[in-house]
């Protein structure tokens, strides 16, 4: 009888820790799933974006490369012309880009663009991932 009840309780331990072992298993598996469809959302090149009139792409160019002073003055001059979700994706670097020498200015623009911009927005990904950085 007691090498009966200690196949029982061996057999139900090992079929217990097999069942943590599947549930383990698959909380992993859901947890790289979702990580690659998030990945593959923010997967995109951020010139596809709509919004950006033709021929303003390379001045953009060349606004970077001046540093946060060079978006700023971009954003004054071709600004009015750019349209969501390209001017939101621009807002946030330039936010970025002065969120250190001036991070009241920082926060005001995210709060903007997070304002303006919707769930279903190519950008929203960014501006939640960004979200704790700019509260």
């Amino acid at each position: 009888m007691k090498l009966v009840i200690s196949l029982v309780i061996v057999i139900a331990v090992l079929f217990g820790a097999y069942s943590v072992w599947e549930y383990w298993d698959k909380v992993s598996h859901d947890k790289d799933v979702a990580e690659k469809e998030a990945a593959a959302k923010l997967n995109f090149s951020p010139e596809s974006l709509q919004g950006m009139p033709n021929g303003l792409e390379s001045t953009y160019t060349a606004a970077q490369k001046g540093g946060a002073k060079g978006i700023r003055n971009w954003l004054k001059a071709y600004g009015a012309k750019v349209q969501d979700p390209r001017k939101a994706w621009i807002e946030l670097d330039y936010a970025v880009s002065i969120a250190r020498e001036d991070p009241i200015e920082a926060k005001k623009i995210f709060a903007e663009v997070k304002n303006r911009t919707e769930e279903s927005s190519q950008v929203y990904p960014r501006i939640k991932q960004m979200e704790k950085t700019f509260q």
